[in-house]
């Protein structure tokens, strides 16, 4: 693995384990209708970062694609998180935007 994405793929497994622990909060709130949204970017952002994580560390040819499209991914998860007050939602859209932003940075 090339040294220079250390950093990101730290970030990516935290905003993984991130959406994640936020997904399975939001299945046991009491309006489970009203965080749909955020439980369906959650389980689109945790895959794509675990995919992330493993495009990085293989040297894939196709780590640029995979690291811009987490980046959006991860903005449109933390954009929908960021809307609902409980802490795991908190929590989860500020790792999606460390996320969303370390991607960037690598294909800057």
């Amino acid at each position: 693995m090339n040294t220079k994405y250390e950093e990101c793929l730290k970030v990516c497994l935290e905003c993984l384990e991130a959406c994640n622990t936020c997904f399975d909060a939001c299945l046991r709130e009491d309006d489970v209708k009203m965080m749909a949204e955020c439980i369906r970017l959650d389980r689109e952002c945790a895959d794509l970062c675990a995919y992330t994580a493993q495009a990085i560390t293989r040297n894939s040819l196709f780590t640029n694609q995979i690291l811009e499209l987490c980046a959006t991914v991860c903005e449109h998860c933390g954009e929908e998180c960021a809307k609902h007050d409980h802490n795991h939602c908190q929590h989860c859209a500020e790792s999606c935007r460390k996320c969303a932003e370390a991607c960037r940075q690598m294909v800057a």
